[in-house]
């Protein structure tokens, strides 16, 4: 299925604008899931930049719809609510399983959440823990030699040793050199905006030119970049509701069938579960819907 949504090479508009949440005091539930009617005319991918969501993570909270052009008597669900990662809310963390990138300021209770491209299948993002070595305004781009010869094989394109800095650079203006991979990873923008929330990159972090110009006015030299792969989130509130959010996981196999139980609940939420049976229901169904919005296993206790 995740093929197929990759396939959607659809021209979204780069105007986009930082998603700013605040920081739950307990527990990992942020924002709101929001409704939406289409129009008839809008295409997800119109419809992803409107909210600010990625392309992949609104196609999977809305599956059955047209994965093209929505009908008007659609009621698509808007995946604005989300769980925080069970990682260290610091810095920038980059979930690819979500393809979100998560900024937290410093001395702050908020929390700046993003859609990314990452490395398509054969080139995928590593994870790794690392930190910002430099800022680069307008920035080259030197392609590898496996990506010269993947440009001559596949499109017959002879690729110059150092691309400049413009219109044709797919780099975009911005890009935040990463401490790994002999500084072969950036996080950067585009000039291709239709690749954002999807898997198409070389390996890189690509963020729409709005979100990327707008994150390196605030970062810095030495801040911390978090990459995780996490297709399950799990939480439970201060109200005593346990909530899941179960995205579908990357996986060099495609067509895999039943995917789902290649990600084991955690242990906690089975203990916490016990003999619940509707419980354990709601749970197995999250994990086979893999809807990518946070999902209601128990209600609030209190």
């Amino acid at each position: 299925m995740r093929r197929m949504w990759c396939s959607l090479l659809l021209l979204a508009s780069s105007v986009s604008v930082a998603t700013e949440y605040n920081l739950p005091i307990e527990g990992r539930l942020i924002g709101k899931l929001e409704t939406y009617q289409p129009t008839g005319e809008e295409s997800m991918a119109d419809i992803a930049d409107k909210f600010h969501v990625g392309i992949l993570a609104l196609l999977e909270a809305n599956k059955g719809s047209d994965p093209y052009l929505p009908r008007e008597e659609d009621l698509l669900t808007i995946p604005t609510q989300m769980l925080l990662p069970d990682v260290a809310r610091e810095g920038v963390v980059v979930n690819l399983a979500e393809l979100r990138l998560y900024y937290f300021p410093p001395d702050t209770e908020t929390v700046h959440v993003f859609p990314i491209g990452i490395g398509r299948i054969g080139r995928e993002t590593p994870e790794m823990v690392t930190h910002i070595t430099s800022l680069i305004e307008h920035p080259t781009w030197t392609p590898t030699a496996n990506i010269r010869k993947e440009y001559l094989e596949k499109h017959d394109i002879v690729l110059p040793d150092v691309v400049p800095a413009g219109p044709e650079n797919p780099l975009g203006d911005h890009a935040l050199r990463l401490a790994a991979g002999n500084g072969e990873y950036l996080i950067h923008g585009t000039n291709k905006t239709y690749g954002i929330g999807m898997r198409v990159s070389s390996g890189c972090i690509r963020m729409l030119p709005p979100d990327i110009e707008w994150l390196f006015g605030e970062v810095q030299r030495r801040t911390k970049v978090t990459v995780i792969n996490q297709p399950l989130k799990a939480s439970l509130e201060p109200d005593g509701s346990l909530y899941m959010e179960v995205h579908q996981p990357l996986s060099a196999n495609e067509d895999e069938q039943h995917i789902y139980k290649r990600i084991p609940p955690p242990e906690v939420i089975v203990q916490y579960l016990g003999d619940d049976r509707r419980g354990l229901a709601m749970m197995n169904a999250a994990l086979r819907l893999q809807a990518g919005v946070p999902v209601e296993i128990v209600g609030e206790v209190f």
